[in-house]
């Protein structure tokens, strides 16, 4: 992969990068070192913050003895982070990120996508450069297929990404050749967002051909680039699985409009799957190897999508244009802030709402009505409302 990997240069994109940080800077940066740490991953992570009272820092300096009091943490594990601790600087970790415009996102960010946050065991840690904005964070779409990519697949992911873009959906994609490419550039040439996650750290682009693809996603305004790999991570054949599982779990469904039966494309696809998101998948014809895997999604369970109104319907994604009108219109009122804190836990019944809430009955109703037109929630079956 040595010859596909192209090193970044330092963004000029001082406009799009936000120090945010729930965390204090300390904290920060020892949320950094552990994420260079092979062998704590998130479940580790959290279990290190719950003995350690959410203080990272602490858990950083621990001792054998004290960390081997951690349940989950074996003494194979603790030496291997104890050794890999003495080669880790957690200011200079943050120092290099910083230089490099690269916003740190954890999961008591606000920030944090909320679709990732609901997954199982989400990454504690999320690499950015560019922008993210709310409604990338609620209305997303994964575009994903093969890298070899056919003039058929080729046109329909152009038109499928298209529709996207005019309904107001950001097109999430893993900045690939073929369909990937397609994707992120559709979306760019349209004026609409886009997202690309990587399999590496964000000082090394790969392929090297999408080199100014990703600069352009940056320097656009128009989306970012997204990792859970530090720098210095090189594209290895293993991360690519976590950066499928990344794809899935930032959109509220999973395209895939051309792909063979092995690939990483199925591989998302089932992931998705396995997070409770959507998928969908285009007909291909049935000698072409290139869309087998399409065609077995079909036949496993697949949504059939032959226009992009297949999937705007399914996900009740009709009316965002007309959605972030009302919400520049209309302010948020009581009623509206307690149906919210309710549905941010579990999807309701709307006679589940109007019993937990203690509103009236009409009140409930109407305002559901109003807040589903500004896409604060949906309808997920008969009477049932989620978060939008």
């Amino acid at each position: 992969m040595g010859k596909r990997q192209q090193k970044m240069v330092v963004y000029d994109a001082a406009a799009h990068y936000y120090p945010s940080q729930t965390l204090s800077l300390e904290q920060l940066a020892h949320w950094i070192a552990f994420s260079r740490v092979l062998g704590i991953g998130s479940v580790r992570f959290k279990r290190l913050l719950d003995y350690f009272a959410d203080d990272a820092q602490l858990a950083w300096r621990a001792d054998s003895k004290t960390l081997a009091q951690i349940e989950g943490l074996d003494q194979k594990t603790i030496d291997s982070f104890l050794q890999q601790r003495t080669k880790i600087n957690p200011e200079q970790e943050l120092e290099r990120l910083t230089a490099r415009c690269i916003q740190i996102l954890t999961w008591k960010d606000d920030a944090y996508p909320p679709l990732l946050k609901k997954m199982e065991n989400p990454p504690p840690i999320l690499y950015l450069c560019g922008n993210l904005t709310d409604d990338d964070r609620r209305y997303s779409i994964a575009v994903v297929g093969t890298r070899k990519m056919s003039a058929y697949g080729r046109q329909v992911t152009q038109e499928m990404c298209q529709g996207l873009v005019k309904s107001h959906v950001t097109v999430v994609s893993g900045l690939a050749l073929g369909v990937d490419t397609v994707a992120h550039t559709t979306a760019l040439s349209e004026g609409g967002r886009t997202l690309a996650v990587l399999a590496c750290g964000l000082d090394t682009i790969y392929p090297q051909e999408n080199y100014h693809l990703a600069r352009r996603i940056v320097e656009s305004g128009q989306g970012a680039l997204i990792t859970t790999f530090p720098l210095g991570v090189k594209p290895d054949g293993k991360n690519f699985p976590a950066r499928n599982h990344i794809i899935s779990g930032l959109s509220l469904g999973v395209l895939v409009t051309e792909a063979p039966l092995k690939s990483g494309a199925i591989i998302t696809a089932n992931l998705a799957l396995s997070q409770g998101r959507e998928v969908y998948a285009i007909p291909h014809q049935i000698h072409a190897a290139s869309g087998s895997g399409t065609n077995h999604l079909l036949q496993n369970g697949a949504h059939l999508v032959t226009q992009i109104d297949d999937v705007l319907g399914n996900l009740n994604l009709y009316m965002l244009p007309q959605q972030s009108e009302m919400q520049a219109l209309i302010p948020e009122n009581d009623a509206e802030r307690i149906l919210l804190n309710l549905l941010a836990r579990e999807s309701f019944h709307i006679d589940d709402l109007i019993r937990e809430s203690q509103l009236e009955p009409q009140v409930v109703s109407a305002t559901l009505t109003i807040m589903e037109l500004k896409g604060m929630v949906r309808m997920v079956g008969t009477m049932q409302y989620a978060s939008g």
